[in-house]
């Protein structure tokens, strides 16, 4: 079942795969065991084929859409404090920039590698990543798509220090435009060249 269940979101079939889940709970399978060896295990299956070249954007949207999907059923049991989660991440697009899309993807992609996220949306101000830094979040990822908004990465990283939170989160950037120059000459402990990239950087930051 569960093999199935990875193979449904590595094909990015949603329906079948919100099923299958709701399948593996009532057979009263354990929710981390749902997430660790059906969904996680088909959403890193999609990250090598997209680290390959092999599957594309849209495919990678579809998986995503199908693991969340399925998320749906599970993480109201999460909240209960029976999964332990690998850390705290607050995602959001920078002040002045409304993308959308990446981040969401960036958002299914931790979600169901086994991170608690909180979605902070688009047009982010500093002020409200320092906000979440300060409700626990151990890591901050900002994205931005356009150049104008570049800035404001810098800006809400200068606001953290002058908080005195630097110290107590990691920070890691991405989006189309950000390179690893970029992130570096702002300050930022990571980048990000992709969502799969991230959970990899994250999870070395958090371990390090």
């Amino acid at each position: 079942m569960l093999e199935e269940l990875s193979r449904m979101v590595k094909e990015g079939k949603r329906v079948k795969a919100k099923e299958l889940t709701q399948e593996a709970l009532d057979a009263g399978l354990e929710p981390t065991v749902i997430m660790n060896e059906g969904l996680i295990t088909g959403m890193t299956a999609v990250g090598e084929l997209f680290g390959k070249g092999e599957v594309y954007l849209p495919e990678v949207i579809m998986s995503s859409r199908a693991m969340k999907e399925s998320l749906e059923l599970i993480l109201p049991i999460f909240s209960q404090g029976r999964y332990h989660y690998i850390g705290k991440v607050a995602l959001g697009t920078v002040k002045d920039d409304i993308h959308d899309i990446g981040r969401r993807i960036v958002e299914a992609v931790f979600t169901g590698s086994g991170f608690e996220v909180m979605d902070l949306g688009v047009d982010v101000p500093a002020e409200k990543f320092a906000q979440a830094v300060e409700q626990g979040a151990q890591v901050v990822g900002m994205s931005a798509l356009i150049g104008p908004t570049m800035q404001n990465m810098k800006l809400t990283i200068e606001t953290l220090e002058k908080a005195g939170l630097r110290s107590k989160v990691k920070i890691i950037v991405g989006g189309a435009i950000i390179t690893q120059q970029y992130a570096d000459k702002i300050g930022a402990d990571a980048y990000g060249r992709d969502a799969f990239d991230g959970v990899n950087k994250v999870r070395k930051l958090l371990s390090s």
